[in-house]
């Protein structure tokens, strides 16, 4: 298997209790509004990075900030790391306009996420 390279961490993602609240909080803090302004999801882009805030419910179980490192093969990128000892949490799956996104656990339980844009 060859190793495929990441293009760095670009996007955080942020689980909030009350969507509006924190909307209001990132904009302050930020300095910008949203590019991204849903019932289901806040999206903030700024020097680079992507701050994303998503609602929590019951079926979630990550509470701390997940980083989102983009790959060029998400697949090759899950089958790297699971061979190297992470547990996968949630299979690639397309968001919308051909983006893919994957979450696993290393192997201390940090969860971390993949993101291909086709």
């Amino acid at each position: 298997m060859t190793s495929s390279t990441t293009q760095g961490i670009k996007t955080v993602l942020h689980t909030v209790s009350d969507l509006a609240t924190a909307k209001a909080l990132y904009t302050a803090l930020l300095g910008i509004e949203p590019q991204t302004d849903s019932s289901f999801y806040v999206g903030f882009d700024t020097e680079g990075q992507h701050i994303g805030l998503v609602p929590a419910s019951d079926t979630q179980d990550v509470t701390a900030p997940v980083t989102y490192w983009h790959v060029p093969d998400i697949e090759a990128k899950l089958a790297e790391v699971t061979a190297a000892g992470a547990t996968v949490k949630e299979p690639a799956r397309e968001v919308g306009e051909g983006r893919l996104v994957a979450t696993f656990a290393d192997t201390d339980g940090n969860v971390l996420g993949l993101i291909q844009d086709r």
